[in-house]
C-alpha cells in the first residue's frame, strides 16, 4: 500500500506531537538524569541483571557508551556491578532499590502530569485519546 500525502502529513504531525510529549514528560520526571541514562536504567529494571554488552545491544549504543552510563549510574547509587558467575571476565549490572525508587517516582510524576491534563477534557475527548493510545501501542509493537 502506497503512502498518500495525507498519510505523510499525519505521520509528520504524529511524530511532532509524540516528540513534544516525550520531551515534556522527561521534564516532568524530575530525575536529573539525561534521557539516555534514564533509558538505560529502565532497561536494566525491565530485563534484570545484564552484562554491559547486553545493555549496549538493547539500548543500541556502543559498548564504551554503556560503560560511561554504568559508571555514572553506579556513582549515583542507582545500579551495582557484580562478577558474572558464568563468565568472571564480565560483570552483571543490576538496579538498586534507589534506582527502582527513582524510576517509580518519575513515573508517578509523569502520570500525575498527564492525569491533570486529562481532567480538563470532555468524556468524548478522553475516549478519543484512549482509542489513540490503543492504536499507538499496537502500531509500535
Amino acid at each position: 500500500m502506497r503512502s498518500t500525502s495525507a498519510d505523510q502529513e499525519l505521520a509528520s504531525r504524529l511524530r511532532h506531537a509524540l516528540a513534544r510529549s516525550a520531551r515534556r514528560l522527561r521534564q516532568e520526571a524530575g530525575t536529573g538524569l539525561s534521557p539516555s541514562l534514564t533509558a538505560a536504567l529502565a532497561t536494566i529494571e525491565r530485563h534484570g541483571a545484564l552484562t554491559p554488552s547486553e545493555l549496549a545491544a538493547r539500548e543500541r549504543v556502543q559498548r564504551p557508551t554503556v560503560t560511561r552510563f554504568v559508571c555514572r549510574l553506579e556513582e549515583l547509587g542507582l545500579v551495582t556491578r557484580a562478577a558474572d558467575p558464568t563468565d568472571r571476565r564480565s560483570a552483571l549490572v543490576s538496579i538498586t532499590p534507589a534506582g527502582r525508587a527513582l524510576l517509580a517516582s518519575a513515573r508517578t510524576r509523569k502520570d500525575a502530569f498527564l492525569s491533570e491534563r486529562l481532567e480538563g477534557l470532555s468524556t468524548a475527548d478522553r475516549a478519543t485519546l484512549e482509542r489513540a493510545a490503543m492504536l499507538l501501542e499496537g502500531m509500535l509493537e
